[in-house]
């Protein structure tokens, strides 16, 4: 009866453990649903970052300067700049410009956008440069931008740990750990740990 009793007791004490790990698992993966996906879209941009700039845009469009608004090296004044600018409505984020051949200008705008223009021709070529919605921020969360957010990020580091051990325990018998859950859990293991070796 003693051994019926702590088997029973034993059985009953890994259900009650199980239940807690289900509980625990479920409302810790709710409340970071959205880092999880903050992490796993930033780092997927990140992986793929000499293809794929997460942070900006880059567009480029060839126009024509009104050849009355060209003029030489030494003539060119900040109005003349400007007034090349305001078709592309960049009139306002106009910073500066300079010449790096005679017959080049290379104008900066603000953000990162530029336009080249041969003084001689008006061709130019407008570069917009602009930051991508949404994916940018989420990039910039990736690199623990504050004190703060460091510490939130720790924490969900700590209970990710703790969403995995609870996940380990949640089922038993052959969907378990000591079934096809603990094959899973090898191969997980050593896949990261090949690439390492190689």
């Amino acid at each position: 009866m003693k051994l019926n009793n702590n088997s029973s007791y034993k059985a009953g004490g890994m259900a009650r453990f199980r239940k807690a790990c289900r509980l625990l698992h479920r409302d810790l993966s709710f409340f970071f649903a959205g880092m999880v996906l903050i992490y796993a879209l930033s780092g997927i941009f990140m992986n793929h970052r000499n293809s794929i700039n997460p942070n900006v845009t880059i567009s480029r469009e060839n126009m024509v300067i009104d050849k009355k608004l060209l003029k030489s090296k030494d003539n060119m004044t900040s109005d003349d700049v400007k007034a090349m600018l305001a078709p592309l409505d960049e009139t306002k984020n106009f910073t500066q410009f300079y010449f790096p051949e005679a017959s080049t200008m290379k104008v900066f705008l603000k953000g990162g956008s530029s336009l080249v223009v041969d003084i001689n021709s008006g061709e130019a070529v407008y570069e917009k440069v602009r930051e991508r919605f949404i994916i940018a921020d989420m990039v910039k969360l990736h690199f623990n931008p504050g004190r703060w957010w460091t510490w939130f990020a720790d924490a969900f580091a700590v209970c990710l740990i703790i969403i995995t051990l609870t996940g380990l325990f949640m089922l038993k018998g052959r969907t378990g750990l000591m079934g096809r859950g603990g094959i899973e859990l090898v191969i997980g293991i050593l896949i990261p740990i090949i690439f390492l070796l190689m």
